[in-house]
């Protein structure tokens, strides 16, 4: 009843624009409740999008997959190769997998056999062999076959527990990978929605609600609750799959190196998200994203491309692992060889932490000055000099 009569109590001659500015201040939620609004909308937008939902689903089935059948790989590009063997080439190929023996009496019966092709391979006696038999076969021998006859000398292994280098290359392209895509596509997603909502002038309305930092913000946590969830969704999906088929490597080797990937990940993708929806403020057209967002990728691809090519190189990753843009896949590779001191991914994620914040404040400066603007894209000069739109 009061507020009736205040209501009534009010100039009614007062200019309009004034009135509604009041009524849009009382109305703004708080800043936790914009936020979670913001978040909200951005996380239904995306999980409606077909798009989103096939690529998450393909991306969790696939990797999972290829864990499953990695263990029954090899035997599935095996094969079993017949060879004719005498009395004493029975006895060397004794124990050797993959052959199926085929008993003759003597050489020139071997011969036989292996012209009309009917046994790959034979092995014969032969006392002037320093192992005591022959091999005999049309074109070439099977390398299992000769490999496992040949002598071998005495191997002295220094490192027996070394790094594979191969490994050590695949887990490195492996995990550049995973931070790369997910970087560019969620980063691409936060600058398309900014740009969309520019074209359709969606934004004003949405600002009219809430704060220029408030949408950033939301747009940021969104599309950064979403990664984390398809990553770590395809990560479920891989130690199942590896648990599936019993891969020692996947449970026991890499297990280190992504307990770090995954805290560096988080606080990378966020800076660099930051930097998607600042670079997409700046302009009004999605034809021009490109000029504005291709130095943020440089910024991700280059010292991934560093991190692939220099993986053997201690002193490059040693650098590489305090660059924020490439301490995600440098410091978890480090963990893997083993080359890396127990506090140094403490720092790593410190100075990553202190530029992913530098980076937000950065970005939110020049969201809040260009959000609003309208007509040719701004520069990174003019968006961090002009006063607030």
């Amino acid at each position: 009843m009061s507020i009736q009569q205040d209501s009534n109590s009010l100039d009614t001659n007062a200019p309009k624009k004034s009135g509604l500015a009041t009524t849009a201040q009382t109305q703004r939620a708080s800043f936790t409740t914009a936020i979670g609004l913001v978040i909200e909308r951005e996380i239904m937008v995306r999980i409606k999008s077909k798009a989103f939902m096939i690529s998450t689903l393909l991306s969790i089935v696939l990797f999972g997959a290829l864990v499953a059948v990695s263990g029954s790989l090899p035997s599935l590009f095996s094969s079993t190769e017949k060879v004719a063997v005498t009395s004493a080439g029975a006895q060397a190929v004794e124990g050797i997998d993959g052959i199926e023996l085929v008993s003759v009496d003597n050489a020139d019966e071997a011969k036989e056999l292996v012209k009309s092709e009917e046994v790959a391979a034979a092995v014969v006696d032969d006392p002037q062999s320093p192992v005591g038999v022959t091999v005999i076969a049309e074109r070439s021998a099977p390398e299992s076959l000769t490999g496992e006859l040949s002598q071998v000398p005495t191997v002295e292994l220094l490192d027996p527990d070394a790094p594979d280098p191969g490994l050590t290359y695949l887990i490195g392209l492996g995990l550049g990978l995973v931070f790369f895509m997910s970087a560019v596509t969620f980063g691409s997603t936060i600058a398309s929605s900014v740009v969309e909502e520019k074209q359709s002038r969606i934004v004003e309305i949405l600002l009219a609600s809430t704060s220029a930092k408030v949408l950033m913000f939301g747009k940021v946590l969104a599309c950064s609750i979403l990664a984390f969830a398809q990553i770590g969704l395809t990560a479920l999906s891989v130690l199942i799959g590896a648990a599936i088929s019993g891969n020692d490597l996947v449970l026991s080797k890499v297990t280190d190196p992504i307990a770090w990937f995954i805290p560096l990940f988080i606080v990378g993708f966020v800076m660099i998200a930051s930097l998607y929806a600042a670079a997409a403020s700046m302009v009004s057209r999605t034809e021009d994203l490109g000029s504005t967002s291709s130095p943020i990728m440089m910024l991700i691809f280059l010292p991934y491309m560093a991190v692939i090519l220099f993986s053997s190189n201690e002193t490059v990753m040693a650098v590489m692992s305090y660059i924020p843009f490439s301490a995600a896949v440098a410091v978890p590779m480090r963990v893997f060889l083993g080359t890396i001191e127990w506090w140094e991914p403490l720092l790593s994620l410190l100075i990553l932490a202190v530029t992913t914040i530098l980076a937000l404040l950065l970005a939110t400066r020049i969201f809040e000055r260009s959000i609003l603007q309208s007509g040719p894209k701004v520069s990174w000069k003019q968006a961090l000099s002009r006063s607030k739109g």
